[in-house]
């Protein structure tokens, strides 16, 4: 009610924060965040985000527009390449420097979208995809995995949305899945979806408790 959650504290930082500090090693020079709810307070946090050496556009939206919906209002801020997408209430140790390489799988194969997805987690466990030969599959068949909340995307496949609607992405995913144009691969490594106070709680403690044993005290 009173704190937009990517500045929600986990191990000593705000949510957002950890992403930031990735994308700034992994050479990402320019950040897109859009936001709605207690967007302003965003803003005064994160500034134009020198203090990780990045340059942060804002895309402010008068009411939330969901993922695809706020994804399309800020085509204008994203270019004509491939971007990637982070979701601001995940916590994932994905490295972001494999966009790069994505993007580059992405262009040889003509896909629309790729996705990354984990292992379903005790809150979700029919998962949302599968996943075969390196393609996103919609199937009710097979091994079915969670979608991460982080893709790299074209945006042609946001052409039919207008800007300043409410859309939510699912659907153009699962377009895409179906007409063989999105791939995907599975993240081994650590993810959580901070979607409750609980799941808040635990993963600070973790990431504490990680801190402490690394002999890394006061962070920031």
């Amino acid at each position: 009610d009173h704190c937009p959650k990517p500045l929600l504290p986990a191990g000593g930082r705000p949510l957002i924060a950890w992403h930031l500090e990735r994308l700034a090693r992994a050479g990402f020079p320019q950040v897109v965040i859009n936001h709605a709810h207690l967007g302003a307070r965003l803003e005064q946090a994160l500034g134009d985000g020198s203090a990780w050496g990045l340059s942060i556009a804002w895309s402010r939206e008068p009411q939330a527009l969901e993922t695809a919906g706020g994804i399309a209002n800020a085509l204008p801020l994203l270019g004509e390449a491939p971007f990637l997408v982070i979701n601001g209430d995940v916590w994932c140790d994905f490295d972001p420097g494999r966009a790069h390489t994505i993007a580059a799988q992405m262009d040889a194969a003509g896909l629309q979208a790729w996705c990354v997805l984990v292992a379903n987690p005790a809150h979700h466990p029919q998962g949302d995809f599968g996943l075969d030969g390196g393609l996103l599959r919609e199937t009710d068949t097979g091994l079915r995995l969670t979608f991460s909340g982080i893709g790299v995307y074209r945006p042609s496949l946001f052409a039919g949305l207008r800007r300043g609607e409410r859309a939510p992405l699912g659907p153009l995913l699962r377009a895409a899945a179906a007409a063989g144009r999105a791939g995907a691969e599975r993240h081994w490594g650590r993810w959580t979806d901070v979607g409750t106070p609980q799941r808040l709680a635990e993963l600070d403690a973790e990431l504490r408790q990680e801190a402490r044993d690394a002999g890394v005290f006061g962070a920031p």
